[in-house]
């Protein structure tokens, strides 16, 4: 199919999921306001119920570990800082209207999240190692999302995707996002750019997670969040957070690593800080699901 009339019909097709709550077009908007405030983003959060108790839950999992329960959203940016709320508020937001259904052999939407999960931690301890601190919370939504491309092709592309899947799965040496392509024509990266794109999304999150598989597009003022988002990406599926349909690719995480010059003593803090993290990373799910 042709480039062009694929994109309409993805497009098309995204209009059919569920529509964003009110509060993240706001939130998205908050975050590209240098003047935005704490009163700005618990007040915009407040004014959504079920999204408040759910950043509320997800504060109290074992993934922030905190000794006392956070009964406040004023509480929750006050212990896990302005611009990570913001960040959850965004993050669990977008899980919701996403499709939760089809699963099969090779791929589940739990598994995707907790892949997700993972990827996210990774890169946002990437970010504060590599003077990148500032960013760190972006970060972790670009860890978040950058599959999302995956649940809009299980849900209108499945035969084409489960396709994939299966071959990736029967061969090791293959990455699905060139799988993709050969069978539909974008690979799930541009798919989850289109749709941020619908939804507005700051090009800060958006372009890293669209060309994320894509080297030759790679926009150069974000090239540095592509290489360490494919480094917390390799790195997840070796440790074992790789329910995300695609195996680990012997040899692919070396390449970034070079690209990024990721000292080996950062990464082996990273691998012990994610192993530590497994019973937080479910419970986050567990939280927001």
């Amino acid at each position: 199919m042709e480039l062009e009339k694929l994109k309409k019909k993805i497009y098309a097709r995204i209009e059919e999921l569920p529509t964003l709550p009110a509060v993240i077009p706001k939130i998205i908007k908050l975050m590209e306001n240098p003047d935005c405030d704490t009163g700005d983003i618990t007040e915009a959060i407040s004014h959504d119920p079920a999204l408040t108790s759910k950043i509320l839950k997800v504060a109290n999992s074992a993934y922030y570990g905190f000794p006392q329960k956070i009964t406040s959203l004023d509480r929750a940016v006050a212990l896990l800082g302005f611009n990570m709320v913001k960040s959850l508020a965004l993050s669990v937001g977008v899980i919701r209207c996403l499709p939760k259904n089809h699963s099969s052999v090779n791929f589940t939407a739990k598994g995707l999240w907790i892949h997700s999960l993972a990827v996210a931690t990774v890169l946002k301890g990437l970010a504060e190692r590599a003077e990148m601190s500032g960013e760190s919370e972006a970060f972790f939504v670009i860890g978040l999302l950058h599959d999302i491309g995956k649940l809009v092709l299980n849900e209108f592309f499945q035969d084409s995707f489960q396709l994939a899947l299966s071959q990736v799965a029967q061969d090791g040496s293959r990455e699905l996002w060139k799988v993709e392509m050969e069978l539909i024509g974008l690979d799930h990266g541009q798919v989850g750019g289109i749709l941020l794109k619908r939804w507005k999304f700051p090009e800060s999150i958006r372009l890293p997670i669209a060309f994320h598989h894509s080297p030759e597009q790679w926009e150069v003022e974000y090239e540095r969040h592509i290489v360490l988002l494919n480094i917390a990406d390799c790195l997840a599926r070796e440790i074992g957070f790789g329910g995300a349909g695609n195996p680990p690719v012997p040899g692919m995480i070396e390449e970034y690593i070079k690209k990024a010059n990721v000292p080996p003593m950062v990464l082996d803090e990273l691998k012990k800080e994610l192993e530590h993290s497994k019973d937080g990373i479910y419970g986050f799910f567990e939280a927001v699901s």
